[in-house]
């Protein structure tokens, strides 16, 4: 007899889904048995995503859209419910980071930081909520950073947004803990991911030997693999973790432990 999946007909919404970590997370949930709704702004790198997952044997669909506004957020948590009748997950995953000091930064660089890293994981979370509250029951996951646990250089908007998302993930966690629901976040340090390696390019520096740098410098020796946070994303969702809430859990090989 084949092992029960732990998340067998499980409604999981996953946002920044097309590549990196929130790639990963899709493909770790349709693994474990989840009915998938993908979202991310390229329809190319979507549609190949949730082909991908049913080719695993999961149901997914991918909707193309702008997290940054509300009214798209309320629309995507709609749609899940359309389809599937539920939602019993959502990972806020999307996020993008801007290499520059303080000085440097922008007024639409430090806006724009916030919208996608932040203010759009309120926007969904507050959607799902509605829906999670009057089930009495749901899990959010929140992929915040390891720079949201300690400062990093040149990426002030992202630190911000990032420990903003670590305290946004433990009040709300306060907030609905009686109403079944639990709120966690995972903060990953580096990881081998098209993020990074733009992240490189803004720097000036070429992506593998950028990388090779970041390695030496964490306690494990190498930088994480993006299904490596996957699995720490679905062990919180999961009911292994049932007595977790408010956690923010550290996927950094040893980084914060410095």
């Amino acid at each position: 007899m084949s092992a029960q999946k732990r998340f067998s007909n499980a409604v999981v919404l996953v946002t920044g889904a097309t590549s990196g970590i929130g790639a990963a997370v899709a493909d770790a949930f349709a693994a474990e048995g989840a009915r998938l709704v993908l979202t991310g702004r390229n329809e190319e790198r979507g549609q190949v995503r949730a082909h991908r997952a049913r080719q695993a044997g999961a149901e997914a669909l991918f909707v193309a859209g702008d997290i940054r506004q509300a009214g798209f957020c309320d629309r995507l948590v709609q749609t899940a419910l359309d389809r599937f009748g539920q939602l019993d997950v959502l990972v806020n995953n999307a996020g993008i980071i801007h290499r520059v000091t303080a000085l440097d930064t922008s007024d639409e660089q430090w806006q724009e930081t916030l919208d996608v890293n932040l203010t759009a994981a309120f926007y969904l979370s507050r959607a799902a909520l509605r829906h999670m509250v009057a089930r009495h029951s749901g899990n959010i996951v929140n992929i915040a950073s390891d720079w949201g646990l300690v400062g990093g250089d040149m990426s002030v908007a992202y630190c911000a947004s990032k420990g903003a998302m670590v305290l946004m993930t433990r009040a709300m966690a306060l907030d609905h803990a009686r109403d079944g629901i639990r709120i966690n976040a995972v903060c990953p340090g580096d990881t081998d991911t098209p993020l990074i390696d733009g992240e490189l390019l803004q720097r000036g520096l070429d992506p593998t030997q950028g990388k090779a740098e970041y390695a030496r410098h964490i306690p494990l020796g190498r930088m994480a693999r993006p299904e490596e946070v996957a699995r720490s994303v679905c062990f919180l969702a999961s009911q292994e973790a049932s007595f977790l809430t408010g956690v923010a859990l550290p996927v950094d090989g040893g980084n914060t432990a410095m």
